[in-house]
């Protein structure tokens, strides 16, 4: 017996930004979910972050972003986050969710659905 899981595009995905202020979190959060983009999205508290950026290692205080949607979502969630988001290269980064409470999932379907 073979047990096969949604659609492809109706997988469920964490996607992650940050964001250089709590402002431009939520107004990010605020509109992906508005949009129905997404079905939730978590603000963290500030987080310091280091990378290299131009050659030079760099530090920064950002807002980090939690966001649930679908797979058929996720490019409409990218290019919402870098229409909305001030950095020239947002991290914009999408891990696949492979376990969950079964009714969690299907209510991210839900709310993302296209």
């Amino acid at each position: 017996m073979t047990m096969s899981g949604p659609p492809a595009g109706d997988a469920v995905l964490l996607m992650m930004c940050n964001a250089p202020d709590a402002g431009v979190a939520e107004r990010i959060a605020q509109e992906l979910v508005a949009r129905g983009l997404a079905a939730c999205v978590n603000v963290g508290a500030p987080v310091l972050s280091i990378y290299r950026w131009q050659g030079a290692v760099e530090r920064a205080e950002e807002v980090p972003l939690f966001i649930k949607t679908v797979q058929a979502r996720r490019e409409a969630v990218q290019d919402a986050i870098a229409g909305l988001h001030p950095y020239d290269v947002p991290e914009i980064v999408a891990l696949p969710i492979t376990h969950g409470l079964p009714a969690y999932l299907e209510w991210v379907r839900q709310e993302t659905q296209c």
